[in-house]
């Protein structure tokens, strides 16, 4: 009876603190919960004048880029119909006088490489 009751004092004790520490993990979290939270609130204020701004110039861009649209939408087009398979190509390169031009890949250099291949 004795170890019985003894045990059952020692289990009590031991479960104690753990409470205790239960509960100041969840002030900690609460705490932090809020510190994150005024953090965001005062992310949202700094940001939200140039929010603002960023909205009207989008109102005065969005003619200009709707033309831009417009226009080079069919040419876009034409240009990548014209490329059967990008990989094909090597990267663009643009040359000292402003040209820029399209390599493609030699039969060699679109064989896979043997191996593995480290990604």
């Amino acid at each position: 009876m004795k170890q019985i009751a003894m045990t059952a004092t020692l289990a009590l004790a031991l479960a104690l603190p753990a409470q205790a520490d239960e509960k100041n993990t969840d002030e900690g979290f609460n705490l932090m919960e809020r510190g994150a939270r005024l953090l965001f609130e005062g992310l949202v204020q700094d940001m939200e004048p140039a929010l603002r701004e960023m909205d009207g110039l989008m109102d005065q861009l969005e003619p200009a880029l709707r033309g831009f649209v417009e226009n080079m939408g069919p040419a876009l087009g034409d240009f990548l119909g014209q490329f059967d398979d990008f990989s094909k190509y090597h990267a663009p390169e643009i040359l000292p006088n402003g040209d820029i031009i399209l390599r493609r890949k030699s039969p060699e250099e679109m064989t896979p490489p043997e191996g593995e291949v480290d990604l």
